[in-house]
Formats: structure tokens, sequence, C-alpha cells
């Protein structure tokens, strides 16, 4: 895709947006593996990234491609990577090693539906996977879930820069649905690719493999054998994130102040609670929205707004309901929560979320 097309809206599928606003955010290597709704991601790489100077390799696993993501970030290279599902459960070892070595990185899981394999549809079931944390020990990675193709290109653009300031992956959380449609949006200007001999004085961390003597020689590592120094190194990468949890919280909230029914919904799940919320306005039910936009840091403090005329809160989710504990967290003792899901691939129609808000508002007020 050419230059020109920047600052001109143009109508991109889901996972070619996601690849070309990796690579106008300066993200200069990418390793992958195929695996459904992502694989136009790989694909698109292939043909682009190397014509406009990266650098695309199909690894032979994820197993694979996180740890050859792991080595270009350590020696002070930009690094995208996507999966899905079950490729991102296999890249979860990967990730615990990048936080604990302060690579910085930028990920995305075009999640998919169900346990194990599941099938490819679309589904919210990762929640967990990506705000808990699926490999060992401590740490974390903040996570923003777009709810449109144009969201999700500003998120991949910005976590580019956002990846290296906090040397920390930075996740983000798409789905199926999102892959695959299309809609029109609007490019970032290219960032150009940081060169090879520009890296030592950017990133002075980063691994340099030559110099006179030992003192200028970098090495990024994960093993720390001393437990004092590994419990010192622990507490300094918790000290970055409880600054992450102030600085990186995001949200958008819809008529929260004086809603009957507050739902609470990211991505996909998000833009179909909008037009239920329309349904119930018509039958005499205000309803208002709270949008995660980062699922971790979650807003928490978003729920402080919710007005003395709400009656219950709602986690609508593709899934069976992981978000909802953080609901829970953020709502308190206040407010009974509830849940409206689908899983395993199914999507609830606007109609769907209405019918069933409106029978657990009815429950609540009697």
């Amino acid at each position: 895709m050419s230059a020109q097309s920047a600052n001109e809206k143009v109508l991109l599928k889901g996972n070619e947006a996601f690849a070309e606003a990796a690579i106008r955010g300066g993200l200069r290597f990418y390793f992958g593996y195929p695996i459904t709704p992502q694989s136009e991601i790989p694909e698109y790489m292939s043909r682009e990234l190397p014509r406009r100077g990266g650098v695309f390799l199909q690894a032979e696993s994820e197993l694979g491609a996180i740890n050859m993501a792991y080595g270009a970030g350590a020696a002070g290279g930009a690094v995208f990577i996507s999966s899905s599902s079950p490729g991102i459960a296999l890249m979860q070892e990967g990730m615990s090693f990048l936080c604990s070595a302060e690579v910085p990185l930028v990920a995305l899981n075009v999640s998919r539906g169900g346990p194990g394999i599941g099938g490819i549809q679309p589904g919210q079931a990762d929640y967990f996977q990506v705000t808990r944390g699926g490999g060992n020990g401590d740490y974390k990675i903040p996570v923003f879930a777009p709810a449109s193709i144009q969201e999700a290109i500003d998120l991949i653009y910005e976590a580019a820069e956002l990846a290296e300031t906090w040397r920390n992956p930075i996740m983000i959380f798409s789905d199926g649905i999102m892959g695959q449609m299309m809609e029109p949006v609007t490019l970032p200007e290219q960032r150009p690719f940081t060169e090879s001999d520009k890296i030592r004085s950017a990133k002075p961390w980063a691994i340099t493999g030559y110099g006179d003597d030992d003192a200028q020689k970098n090495v990024v590592k994960s093993l720390r054998m001393q437990p004092d120094e590994l419990e010192a190194h622990v507490e300094k990468l918790f000290a970055k994130y409880a600054r992450a949890e102030k600085e990186l919280a995001r949200v958008e909230t819809i008529g929260i102040e004086d809603a009957d029914v507050v739902f609470v919904a990211f991505g996909t799940v998000a833009r179909i609670t909008r037009e239920a919320i329309d349904i119930l306005a018509e039958r005499g039910i205000k309803a208002g929205l709270i949008r995660p936009i980062s699922l971790w840091p979650f807003p928490y403090d978003e729920f402080d707004k919710i007005g003395a005329r709400t009656r219950v809160v709602i986690s609508a989710e593709l899934s069976m309901g992981q978000m909802l504990e953080d609901v829970k967290i953020g709502v308190g003792k206040r407010l009974p929560t509830r849940l409206i899901h689908r899983t395993g691939g199914m999507i609830p129609t606007s109609l769907e979320l209405a019918d069933s808000a409106e029978k657990i508002y009815k429950e609540a007020i009697q």
C-alpha cells in the first residue's frame, strides 16, 4: 500500500488494516504462523513488509515465532506478532520471558471461540489469558480492546511507541469479526524504521554483541539465580506496572449518570450493545454503557460515576463471564451484577441483548 494513502479514507479488511498499521507504526520485524481467523496478517506481511524494508519470517510454530520475536526484540528490533487464541496460548511462556527481560513487543490476538482448538468463529473467552497472563511468574501486559477497525489501527500504531516507552509487550485484543469485516479507515503516516546502526543510541539497553571491553556489552536476560536479586527485579517491574495502572487505563462511557441499566461490554459486543440501548430506549428503559478500551489496566474508577438511578449492571460478553469478575470489582457492593453471554462462536443480536436486559431490569425493580 502506497504512502499516498495516508490520511485518505480507504476500504480495508480488518486483518490487512491491522498489518498495515503495524508497518506504518515502524514495526520492522514480523514473526508468525498462519492460523484462522488472522491468516491474512502473515499473508499481507509476507508481501508488504520485505518490499518496504522490513523482515518477514514464517516460523515453524507459534513457539518458534515468539522466541524469534524475543531474540529480535532483545537486539533492539521493533517487533510485531499476531495469532489467534490457541496460538497465543502457545506463546505465553515467551510473553513471561519478554516481560521479565523488559523487551518491547506488540502482539495481536484475533480471537476465536471455545477452549482447546475451538472453532474459527469469534469469541472473547481469552479475557483471562490476556489480562491475567498465561505464563509463569509475576508480570503484567497492558491490553487494549478496539471496537472498530479504525480504533484498532490507532491502537496498534500507538502501541508501537508504548511498547518502547514501557519496555514491555503490549497486547491488542481483537476478535474474528473485526479481523474479517471491512470498514472505511484513515491510515496514519509511515514512521521510519530504525536502522541497525542507530539502535544502540536509540535503545542503549539492547544486546550489542560488540565492544572493546565487557562493560560495553549488554546482556538481556530473564535468569536471576539469587533470590534477593530476583525479588528486587520483580518489585521494580511492579512499580512500573503501578504507574501503568494510573496512566494507561482507558474507557468510553455513554449515559451512565442517569441510566436504569448499565451495560459493560468491549470490542464487537460493545457495538451490538449500542443498538440494544436504542431498542431499550423505545421501550422506556434508559440504558448506559461502560466500554473498557483497556482490559488491563481495567477502568475500575469509572464505575464510581454510575448514578443513583441505576438498578443493575450487566456484563455482556462472548464468554462464560470472564470479564464479569472485573465488573464485580468495579461495582463493589453497591449494585447487583448480571451476565448476558454467548460463547463457542455464537454472537447475540441487538434484539436478544435488549430482550435479556429488559427481563433482568424488571426482575431487579420488583
